[in-house]
């Protein structure tokens, strides 16, 4: 099995021993957990508002789902992490513009103690590329 590290500056770097994505045998793509970081100016987009938050994670989900060749059509799973599962309901109308309901990927959701700089939402992914 070949592996293939996705790297995009359009996408804020990882900040710690892991990559933006992996993509194995040319097939599937597993995208590390994306915060609502702004790639240009590193900072958090969105202090304190869930719905800008996931849409600055769903903006570098699909940079670096392009730069691996797939798209948000191609995903086949996501996990979504909350700081507070009170935000499910804003975080999901942000999500849904993503997905269409009859194909969206199986998803898992989850509330967390804690997120990387104390972010609102984080989400992963993994596709199929060329899928």
């Amino acid at each position: 099995m070949s592996k293939r590290v996705i790297r995009t500056e359009k996408a804020p770097a990882p900040v710690g021993p892991y990559n933006q994505a992996i993509a194995v045998s040319g097939e599937l793509v597993f995208v590390a957990g994306q915060i609502p970081l702004d790639a240009g100016s590193g900072e958090i987009v969105g202090a304190g508002d869930v719905t800008q938050q996931t849409q600055q994670v769903m903006a570098n989900l699909e940079a670096i789902l392009k730069a691996s060749g797939a798209g948000f059509d191609d995903v086949v799973k996501t996990t979504v992490f909350l700081a507070d599962m009170n935000d499910f309901a804003a975080m999901n109308a942000v999500y849904a513009k993503y997905f269409d309901e009859a194909t969206a990927p199986a998803r898992a959701c989850v509330q967390v103690s804690r997120l990387p700089k104390d972010v609102l939402v984080e989400i992963d992914c993994i596709a199929v590329i060329g899928g």
